[in-house]
């Protein structure tokens, strides 16, 4: 099946630590309780051919995409607790230039666990870049990290700068700007920019980047409340129970299904 050619960013949402015996039609299933999803992609390994314990869902509308940051986010799927955040999103307005160089990498790391180390010191709006041989694909040893804000940014140099990541001393600091000849980013001139522009962009959903409290799990409780913290696989046709809606904390859902019916 050809991929998409473009997915929409604003309705798509990032699932990280997933098990490796997740599938795409098991991450389909479970995320439709959220809203009606529209694409699901866990990259692949160029070698083994297995996902690399992230992905990406698409959902119709970006209602829905939030709605499923909040209530999935921590849900255990083959007892691992599953990440749920945004996906990269309005890059153009996000991007102000807090990039960071991650030197000295031990040619075991990747994008993941790039993503997966730095996103705790806030949002991340590019996916995170390892340089490689454009010819060999030979691993340089240095990537790139950007975030929507230089108080992300300079956090995460107090705290990795120096730091290990697998088996190495990594490096981390502000990144040459690629026409600066020879500036930084991180400069005085782009942070009072930074500043100016918060005023006038409504930033997207920075739930997980606040470091959001653990989601309630999928279970009836000894009440016979519900809640939600395990989603195991499907058995013989059983369907978990959808979460729980409009409940304290949660917002009203409309009903799902397509097109999108309008509320008043």
């Amino acid at each position: 099946m050809a991929q998409q050619i473009e997915r929409n960013q604003e309705a798509t949402i990032y699932i990280g630590n997933l098990d490796e015996r997740c599938t795409e039609s098991l991450v389909w299933e479970l995320m439709l309780q959220a809203g009606p999803v529209v694409n699901v992609h866990l990259p692949k390994d160029r070698v083994t051919q297995t996902h690399q314990c992230y992905g990406f869902v698409e959902f119709l509308t970006e209602e829905d995409a939030d709605y499923a940051i909040k209530i999935m986010n921590q849900i255990r799927l083959y007892g691992k607790p599953i990440r749920v955040n945004k996906a990269t999103s309005d890059k153009k307005n996000l991007d102000v230039g807090a990039t960071l160089f991650i030197g000295n990498l031990d040619p075991e790391v990747d994008e993941k666990l790039l993503y997966d180390t730095f996103s705790a010191f806030g949002l991340i709006v590019h996916t995170p870049k390892i340089s490689r041989d454009p010819e060999t694909g030979g691993f340089k040893g240095f990537g790139f990290i950007s975030f929507d804000n230089f108080e992300s940014s300079d956090a995460a140099i107090d705290a990795m700068d120096g730091q290990y990541l697998m088996n190495k001393q990594i490096t981390v600091s502000y990144a040459f700007k690629k026409d600066g000849k020879g500036e930084r980013h991180g400069s005085a001139a782009e942070r009072l920019l930074a500043a100016e522009a918060r005023k006038n962009v409504q930033l997207p959903n920075r739930l997980y980047s606040g470091g959001p409290a653990m989601a309630p799990a999928i279970g009836v409780g000894p009440q016979g409340s519900m809640n939600m913290q395990t989603y195991t696989a499907p058995v013989s046709g059983f369907r978990p129970p959808p979460p729980p809606m409009g409940g304290p904390g949660y917002p009203p859902r409309p009903p799902i299904g397509y097109p999108p019916q309008v509320w008043q």
